[in-house]
């Protein structure tokens, strides 16, 4: 991602720059750092618009929902003009393109509303609560870990998924290696939530390891 590489824009090749890249392949095309940084516009004086749009990134990692102006602006680079701006986007896509309009009927049914996070260096551990029809209620970023590695614990994957009146979860992560085979502690880790979701009524009904080649899922491996 080389808008990771570069701070400003204008350091990068014309046909590498995001607007570039827009026009000539499409809005899917763009990382999220990509299109942060359309959306940003600008940087900062001290900061370029791709470290700005990182920075923003890592924010709305971390957040299960989206963030209030206070924590946007405590961002340097962002003032409450545009953190009311993007706010007031974040907002705007929510309503427009929410994820509960998608159900879940297979694996694959997942992919588009995690595979942006693959191209990401660090272990980030989705859940999507589910309604009785397989619906999306809701999709959290439930941990970020450091290099290959997350720390996951059933409390806190099912606190929110309980408070949402979930009938159901699926749960997801990526792989920064690209490598799609489970580990050890992924094998552990499933079989641990699917035990707890059973003791709560909140069945997991697959997770789904991901990278930007492809996708394992327990289900369909026979591994739930």
């Amino acid at each position: 991602m080389k808008t990771l590489v570069h701070e400003r824009i204008t350091d990068l090749p014309l046909e590498d720059r995001p607007r570039e890249r827009l026009a000539t392949r499409g809005v899917f095309a763009l990382s999220d750092v990509e299109l942060l940084s359309l959306m940003l516009g600008s940087g900062s004086g001290r900061k370029g618009v791709g470290r700005l749009a990182l920075d923003l990134l890592k924010i709305l990692d971390g957040s299960g929902d989206i963030p209030d102006v206070g924590e946007l602006t405590a961002i340097e680079g962002i003032g409450p003009a545009r953190g009311a701006m993007v706010a007031a986007s974040l907002e705007f896509a929510r309503r427009r393109l929410r994820p509960a309009r998608r159900r879940i009927s297979e694996p694959a049914d997942v992919l588009p509303l995690v595979t942006h996070w693959a191209d990401r260096p660090q272990e980030h551990f989705l859940v999507l609560s589910l309604n009785g029809a397989h619906e999306v209620l809701r999709l959290r970023v439930i941990s970020r870990g450091i290099l290959d590695r997350t720390i996951v614990h059933p409390r806190e994957v099912f606190v929110d998924p309980l408070s949402d009146r979930a009938a159901a979860i699926v749960c997801a992560h990526n792989h920064p290696s690209g490598n799609t085979e489970p580990s050890s502690e992924d094998r552990e880790l499933t079989r641990r939530l699917s035990d707890s979701g059973e003791l709560l009524g909140i069945p997991l009904l697959d997770h789904v390891i991901f990278t930007e080649a492809g996708y394992y899922s327990f289900l369909e491996s026979g591994t739930l």
